[in-house]
């Protein structure tokens, strides 16, 4: 058995960043999300989000790399919103890229809370800002060209 503790900050943005996610249908894919992450033998910490981009924050199972978990969440997800699309009408896919960011056991209730208050936070700045700030924070350098991208 191995022992680990992978506290992980995931973005993802819909596809061009459109409002695709509306506020009052967001639960039943958060829903969905809690049942695919718990299948995955993780730890869904918390959920949040708004029309155009989601955050989870996840312990990651030992036996799970970052970028197939974010893969395959973002297939389950796009394949559950479309079988839904009487909800999620105008949803298309998810973009391409995503943010992770990792955290230590003694930020876990700040990133929770952090994520509870997405409607509140974005109504004083957007997402392209909430994610540069997040890099810049985590001393992460910026490619432009993830903005260019779906």
């Amino acid at each position: 058995m191995s022992y680990t503790q992978l506290y992980c900050h995931i973005i993802i943005r819909t596809k061009w960043s459109r409002n695709t996610i509306p506020n009052d249908k967001s639960e039943m894919l958060y829903r969905y999300i809690f049942g695919f992450v718990k299948g995955k033998k993780s730890k869904l910490l918390k959920v949040n989000g708004m029309p155009d981009h989601i955050h989870l924050f996840v312990d990651l199972h030992s036996t799970l790399s970052v970028a197939e978990f974010v893969k395959t969440l973002k297939n389950s997800t796009n394949t559950w919103l479309k079988a839904n699309s009487k909800d999620f009408p105008d949803f298309e896919s998810w973009g391409k890229k995503y943010c992770a960011l990792t955290y230590s056991k003694e930020d876990k209730f700040m990133i929770m809370n952090y994520i509870s208050q997405q409607r509140e936070h974005h109504k004083t700045e957007t997402y392209e800002e909430e994610i540069r700030r997040l890099l810049k924070e985590n001393e992460i350098k910026i490619d432009e060209r993830f903005w260019d991208e779906e």
